[in-house]
């Protein structure tokens, strides 16, 4: 367990806000939540979250929001479960990074409450549920399916600079040029290694095409990482460093809010940026653009949030977990959720009519069946976490192409 020793460490110097401890109360109990969930966009989501829990049970949700991105809240989430100061669940990526957990033993078993609901008959794609799955057994709930491939783009802006909206991610590459020349960013970009490892892995995707893209990323094949399909790629990243040049900002949301003001062309981000257009009042279709894949291919990742329930002996909070675990997977729950948050349900039998333009095209692609794995379920969080390391490098330098390509093609054959 020596990443969570690592993790641990880090933790140190970074604070938790708003932990509350979860208490019996009259009527039910309070389960202290934690998530990451903190923008404009994002809160509004998880508040449909708490709304659901409160409205049909008879506990409370404590909100244990965590300021900043997952990186900032893992390590926060993973000191205080093993440190003995358990939350009643937790927000996590679906994936890998919580098997050391519950290898540990330290997480709750959910096997017992998905067999008597059903789970695995309405959860699509069934991947989401097996990512929840160690030896047989289900140790989380899965919310819903976010994307990363989207490109953002902004109507006002094309409009100003006197160009028409791309349709795909080489006639923005076109553009990217004139927008400059007009006084606007080509391209918001964050400056956060997760941030620009996902441009990387979109890129990716749209320019080496998906027999590359699943050679590397689930084959962990470094031939063709460092083959000619990955030089492409690199040396497009490289021009979409260049596009992201003057993206003086930090965090996703903020880049989001450059595409939603008309300062800057476009972004690379995932779906989840459709709850900052909703909570704008921008319209999908009229304000923004958007295409799933970089317009390039028609494919999602089935990436995406999953709650965790850490192990705790006192029987009050166990049920409310229980509670908490029923009512995220309910009919009412994923629709009022998803359409919040910008992401997909993982229910397929739910009524999704409501959704907004880019979200009709997602469910589309889903429908179709033109889905990936998500890197939390390619790559383990440590080897994640070196290849945002060096994309962050990548991004604020002047690293050649060529030398990125074999650093992260080494990263590739380390992977497990």
């Amino acid at each position: 367990m020596n990443n969570l020793k690592t993790i641990l460490m880090a933790s140190t110097a970074t604070i938790l806000a708003g932990s509350i401890a979860f208490a019996q109360s009259e009527g039910g109990t309070e389960l202290e939540v934690t998530h990451w969930w903190t923008s404009g966009g994002e809160a509004a989501a998880v508040s449909r979250l708490a709304e659901e829990f409160e409205a049909n049970t008879d506990n409370t949700w404590v909100d244990g929001a965590i300021a900043g991105s997952g990186g900032t809240a893992r390590p926060i989430i993973i000191s205080r479960i093993i440190g003995g100061d358990p939350m009643g669940a937790t927000q996590l990526n679906h994936g890998q990074q919580a098997a050391e957990l519950i290898e540990a033993g330290l997480m709750t078993d959910l096997t017992d409450l998905a067999e008597e609901e059903g789970w695995r008959d309405f959860v699509n794609p069934t991947s989401l549920l097996d990512a929840c799955t160690l030896d047989g057994r289900i140790y989380c709930a899965p919310v819903n399916i976010h994307s990363a491939q989207w490109l953002w783009l902004s109507r006002d802006a094309y409009e100003s600079a006197g160009l028409d909206v791309p349709n795909n991610w080489d006639e923005f590459v076109e553009t990217a040029p004139q927008l400059r020349e007009a006084g606007l960013q080509p391209l918001a970009m964050g400056q956060q290694g997760w941030q620009q490892s996902l441009a990387f892995g979109a890129i990716a995707i749209g320019v080496a095409g998906l027999d590359a893209w699943r050679a590397v990323n689930v084959d962990k094949d470094t031939e063709v990482a460092m083959g000619p399909e990955y030089t492409a790629v690199w040396e497009a990243v490289a021009n979409a460093r260049e596009f992201a040049r003057g993206s003086n900002v930090q965090d996703w949301n903020q880049a989001t809010n450059m595409v939603i003001t008309d300062s800057a062309g476009a972004q690379i981000m995932g779906d989840w940026a459709q709850g900052e257009f909703a909570v704008a009042g921008e319209t999908a279709g009229e304000d923004y653009e958007c295409l799933p894949g970089l317009g390039l291919n028609a494919v999602l990742d089935t990436g995406g949030d999953a709650f965790y329930f850490p192990l705790v002996e006192d029987e009050a909070v166990k049920a409310a977990q229980m509670e908490l675990a029923s009512t995220l997977m309910s009919p009412e729950t994923q629709v009022a959720f998803n359409l919040a948050k910008g992401s997909l349900p993982v229910r397929g039998d739910v009524d999704m009519s409501t959704a907004n333009a880019c979200m009709q095209k997602g469910l589309e692609i889903l429908g179709d069946g033109n889905i990936l794995p998500s890197g939390d379920i390619n790559f383990s969080a440590d080897i994640q976490t070196q290849i945002e390391d060096l994309m962050a490098e990548f991004w604020a330098g002047d690293m050649s192409a060529a030398d990125a390509q074999q650093r992260y093609a080494d990263l590739v054959g380390q992977a497990d």
